[in-house]
C-alpha cells in the first residue's frame, strides 16, 4: 500500500530500505536468462558471486548462489555463456543493492540457441524485414564507406587493404566495437546508427571474422536486426565465414561471405574498370571504324555506277528519245494535216461543183421578178413584164414579148 510522506514527515532511509526487502520478500521465484560477464568464485567460500547481463540491452543484475549449485555446472558454465537460473530476488539493505539468490543454473545449449533463433527468424520473416523488394542496390563507387569491426582485427585488416588495393582512393570512416560478448550488440547498435545519420557514408559495412555459435550470437540479436532494417545507408553483412549465416545477413543489403569477399563486393577494382573502359572504348572505336569503312564502301559503289561516271549519258539518252518522239509527232502532225488538207480541196471541189455560180458558168441564168422571186416556170410571167437575168458576167433586164413565153432582153 502507498505510503503517505512529505517534506515535514519523511521516512528513514533504513526504513525505506526495509519497505523496499520487504516488498520485494513478497516476490516469488523466478526464471531468468542472462550471459555471465563476471564470475568470482573465491577458494573456500560457500557463496558464488557472478554477475548476468542481457545481451540486447546495457542491463545486468547480480545474482548469488552457494557453492554446491554452481559446482553442478562448473564444467560447463563460463564467463561469456547464456544460462537460465531459478532465482528469488533479495534486497541487501544496508547497501540498497538488489540481486538474484539462484537455487539452480542451466546452460542454454547451442540446440535451444538454434531453435530460438529459428523462431526469431521465422517472426522477423513474417514482419517482411528480409523481403527481397527491401533490398537497396550499392553505389558504383562509394566515396565513403562506414566500417564496423573489431579493434586490430584480421576483419578491419582484410577489408582496408583489399578495398584500397582495388581502389586506392577509397576512404573509410572506421568503428572499433566489441564483436562478441555482452558489450558486443550495443556497441554494434550504436556505430551502426552512427554512420546512418552520417550524410556522406556511402554504404556500410559490419565485419567479423568466424567464431563458434555462441560468438556470433550478437550479430543474430533481434535489437541489431530491427536497427539494420530501419537504415537509410545500404548495409553489408560480413560475419564469419561461409558456413556462418547470422540473421544480420537476412536483414542487410548484401551478405558477404567473408571481409575480404566484403571489400570486392564493395569497391570495384580499379584495374579492372580501366580494362573495361579499353575494351568499350576499342569496341565502339572499331564499330566507328566498321561504320565509317561500311559507308565508304556504299560511296564507291555508288560513285562506280555508270549513271555517276557519266551522268549526261542519262540525259543523252533521253535527249535521243525526246528527238525521236518530236520528229514522230512532226510525221504524225504532218500526216494529220495533209490528209485534212486533202479532205478540204476534196471539200472545196464538191462545193465548188455544186455552187449556183458554177452553174452559170456553164452558161445558164437565173430569171427574177421585180420581188426577186425566181422565176420556174413561164406561167407565172405576164406578158411585158420586166424580169432580172442573172448570168456568171453580171445581170440586165428583159421583159416577155409574146404569149408564147418568149423573153427578149430590154432595150
Amino acid at each position: 500500500m502507498a505510503l503517505t510522506t512529505s517534506a515535514e514527515a519523511p521516512l528513514p532511509v533504513g526504513q525505506v530500505s526495509r519497505l523496499i526487502g520487504g516488498w520485494i520478500d513478497r516476490l516469488g521465484a523466478v526464471w531468468v536468462e542472462g550471459q555471465i560477464t563476471q564470475l568470482s568464485r573465491r577458494p573456500g567460500a560457500g557463496v558464488v558471486f557472478l554477475t548476468l547481463r542481457d545481451p540486447s540491452h546495457d542491463i545486468s543484475v547480480s545474482v548469488t548462489c552457494y557453492r554446491q549449485v554452481f559446482d553442478a555446472v562448473a564444467d560447463v558454465v563460463s564467463e561469456g555463456a547464456r544460462v537460465v537460473v531459478h532465482a528469488k530476488p533479495e534486497w541487501y539493505a544496508p547497501r540498497g543493492q538488489l540481486s538474484l539468490r539462484a537455487a539452480e543454473i542451466r546452460p542454454v545449449g547451442i540446440g535451444e540457441l538454434l531453435a530460438r533463433l529459428e523462431q526469431l527468424k521465422r517472426s522477423l520473416a513474417a514482419e517482411g524485414l528480409f523481403a527481397v523488394e527491401r533490398k537497396r542496390p550499392l553505389p558504383f563507387l562509394p566515396q565513403l564507406i562506414g566500417l564496423v569491426c573489431g579493434r586490430a582485427s584480421a576483419a578491419e585488416r582484410d577489408v582496408l587493404e583489399v578495398a584500397r588495393r582495388r581502389w586506392p582512393a577509397v576512404r573509410f570512416e572506421v568503428r572499433n566495437v566489441a564483436v562478441q560478448g555482452v558489450h558486443a550488440v550495443p556497441q554494434v547498435v550504436r556505430a551502426v546508427r552512427e554512420l546512418d545519420r552520417m550524410d556522406d557514408v556511402d554504404v556500410i559495412v559490419v565485419a567479423r571474422g568466424g567464431g563458434s555459435v555462441e560468438d556470433l550470437l550478437p550479430f543474430s540479436d533481434e535489437q541489431l536486426v530491427r536497427a539494420v532494417a530501419e537504415c537509410r545507408t545500404p548495409v553489408v553483412s560480413a560475419i564469419g565465414h561461409e558456413p556462418d549465416a547470422p540473421l544480420l545477413d537476412l536483414v542487410a543489403d548484401l551478405r558477404a561471405a567473408t571481409p575480404t569477399d566484403a571489400a570486392k563486393k564493395v569497391v570495384p577494382d580499379v584495374r579492372e574498370e580501366l580494362e573495361r573502359v579499353r575494351s568499350l572504348r576499342d569496341r565502339a572505336l572499331r564499330c566507328v571504324r566498321g561504320l565509317l569503312e561500311r559507308e565508304e564502301r556504299g560511296l564507291a559503289h555508288a560513285l562506280a555506277r555508270p549513271v555517276m561516271e557519266h551522268p549526261q549519258r542519262m540525259v543523252e539518252e533521253r535527249q535521243a528519245q525526246v528527238d525521236a518522239l518530236v520528229a514522230r509527232g512532226r510525221r504524225v502532225l504532218g500526216h494529220l494535216l495533209d490528209r485534212a488538207d486533202s479532205e478540204l480541196a476534196h471539200t472545196h471541189a464538191r462545193v465548188v461543183a455544186l455552187s449556183p455560180a458554177a452553174t452559170l458558168e456553164r452558161g445558164y441564168a437565173v430569171l427574177q421578178r421585180a420581188d426577186g422571186a425566181v422565176v420556174r416556170s413561164p406561167d407565172v410571167v405576164a406578158e411585158d413584164e420586166e424580169l432580172r437575168a442573172r448570168v456568171a458576167g453580171g445581170a440586165f433586164a428583159v421583159r416577155r414579148v409574146d404569149g408564147g413565153g418568149a423573153v427578149v432582153p430590154r432595150p
